[in-house]
């Protein structure tokens, strides 16, 4: 029919959904998380899990380099490549989820998997990072970040990722994306697997892929298969079933806000489940999956009243900071390095930063009480 889409929301949302079903499986399955690695460089100096990250960043890096020279995927229909740089908001917002998420005892992505693991404390963070994050978009958190840190921003002739800066500079995109995706992705690569422990790590390597992989084909699925270049009823080009209205790949702080939107407001007919909620649900029952299966499942409460406390103040530092700096360990530190965005790298390295000075002050205090 004329006033139908060509593809309808209720097929990215399945496609999404299985999409996060196998992130939520190999994450548990391998224990990934990128404060684990984080911790283990900080405590232990141990970079096996650093490395795994990095090998998640290298494919991810790889496909979307492929997707955009195939014509199949445009960073700059992307959140993370606009014109203008907010860079105090990705400092600022970057290094907030890096204290949260050590505050929280884990990312977005982690507090998923382990509700699908049993663990009860996450589920308060999943509500609590929710709030924290609509908050930021639409409530009073958002005065403060519209006020203070978005108006502090650079305006840039082309898009900010790498490959369109060199353009702007007379390289020739395509040449430009090409030798940058070599570089990039394929020097991650050979950090990940420089390391024999690494390599001999079979399970967290295959996790690693699947996880880069499915990001990859978070792109696909929302920038091609999604894609109408003229939507039947708007005349106009249009990605079925994102909330942001463009292309969207995994990310996991402002899609648990919009999941918690559906549940309050379950009866709007407006409301319908997107790729991003549909891949919160996935991750979810991935992990459950996974734990029931490998009979791993169990149930885990806070301990204390102080525990209750830091998990929750993590978790609304997560909503706050990942909104602001418009994505977390997964939606920057991995689908947004995947577009070379200048914002990914310095959210990136905020994350990095915030979670290891608070790592640090951690041990500091634990020494002092001991």
């Amino acid at each position: 029919m004329l006033d139908e889409p060509i593809v309808a929301a209720s097929t990215i949302a399945w496609i999404a959904f299985a999409l996060g079903l196998v992130f939520g499986y190999a994450g548990n399955r391998s224990n990934f998380c990128t404060m684990g690695a984080v911790s283990d460089v900080v405590n232990m100096g141990d970079w096996t899990r650093m490395r795994m990250w990095a090998l998640a960043v290298a494919v991810a890096v790889l496909g979307s380099g492929a997707l955009q020279l195939a014509g199949l995927f445009d960073s700059a229909d992307s959140i993370y490549t606009g014109r203008r740089l907010t860079w105090l908001s990705h400092l600022i917002g970057g290094a907030l989820f890096g204290i949260g998420m050590t505050l929280a005892s884990g990312c977005g992505s982690k507090t998923l998997i382990r509700i699908g693991g049993g663990n009860l404390k996450s589920l308060i963070v999943f509500v609590f990072l929710g709030l924290s994050a609509y908050m930021t978009m639409r409530g009073l958190f958002g005065v403060w970040r519209t006020q203070l840190l978005d108006p502090m921003a650079v305006q840039l002739t082309t898009h900010q990722d790498l490959p369109s800066i060199l353009a702007g500079l007379g390289i020739e995109r395509e040449t430009a994306l090409t030798a940058l995706t070599l570089l990039v992705g394929g020097g991650l690569l050979a950090f990940a697997l420089a390391s024999r422990e690494a390599r001999q790590s079979g399970g967290m390597l295959a996790g690693a892929i699947a996880i880069g992989a499915v990001c990859v084909a978070g792109w696909y699925l929302t920038a091609h298969i999604g894609y109408v270049e003229e939507h039947p009823r708007t005349l106009e080009r249009a990605f079925i079933g994102t909330n942001s209205g463009g292309a969207e790949s995994f990310t996991f702080v402002a899609p648990v806000a919009y999941t918690l939107e559906l549940f309050l407001l379950w009866t709007d007919s407006s409301r319908i489940v997107t790729f991003g909620i549909a891949g919160v649900f996935g991750v979810i029952a991935g992990s459950a999956l996974y734990a029931t299966t490998s009979r791993s499942f169990r149930l885990e409460a806070f301990q204390s009243a102080d525990d209750l406390v830091r998990h929750i103040v993590g978790a609304v530092l997560m909503g706050f900071g990942g909104v602001t700096a418009l994505g977390c360990t997964v939606g920057q530190g991995i689908t947004g390095l995947s577009t070379l965005a200048i914002g990914s790298l310095l959210t990136t390295a905020a994350i990095i930063a915030g979670a290891a000075a608070t790592m640090k002050v951690q041990y500091w205090l634990m020494m002092r009480e001991a």
